[in-house]
């Protein structure tokens, strides 16, 4: 008898904040701080909140990626993913109310794999309709331009 998966989990996470700008935080059971740099009055023990949301999208676009890639038979090896991130702080600042605050992302991702740039086209479309954080940021009206190629 085949084992049946949730379609429905519960993601759990806890924090000591011991300063304003420091949280360490646990999850199952792994911790890590996220944490402002120094110049803004931070002890710089991790990446910022808004960094850490733009690093939750490289790791997802990795793991939906070969999700998707070997659902479609197609080889990507092992990935290099870059992201740059046009941010707007005047949210952060207080300065004032940003509805977009994450602009646009520009994702490069460089498969050293077997694939073809179709190849690639492919499991990108696919990464788009099943990965969670691109589905988070395109819904709060971030742009996200992803350029998929193989390794040169």
């Amino acid at each position: 008898m085949a084992i049946r998966m949730k379609t429905e989990v519960m993601l759990r996470a806890e924090a000591q904040c011991p300063s304003h700008s420091r949280s360490d935080i646990a999850i199952r059971d792994l911790e890590f701080s996220i944490d402002e740099p120094l110049e803004r009055g931070g002890t710089n023990a991790g990446p910022t909140p808004t960094d850490t949301a733009l690093a939750a999208l490289i790791g997802c676009t990795n793991v939906i990626g070969h999700k998707c890639a070997d659902s479609l038979g197609i080889d990507i090896g092992h990935l290099e993913i870059s992201a740059k991130c046009t941010f707007d702080r005047r949210g952060v600042t207080l300065e004032e109310e940003i509805d977009i605050p994450f602009r646009k992302i520009e994702l490069s991702v460089t498969s050293h794999g077997g694939a073809t740039q179709e190849d690639l086209e492919r499991v990108a479309a696919e990464v788009k309709k099943f990965c969670p954080l691109s589905k988070l940021f395109t819904a709060a009206g971030t742009e996200i331009e992803e350029i998929w190629q193989p390794a040169r």
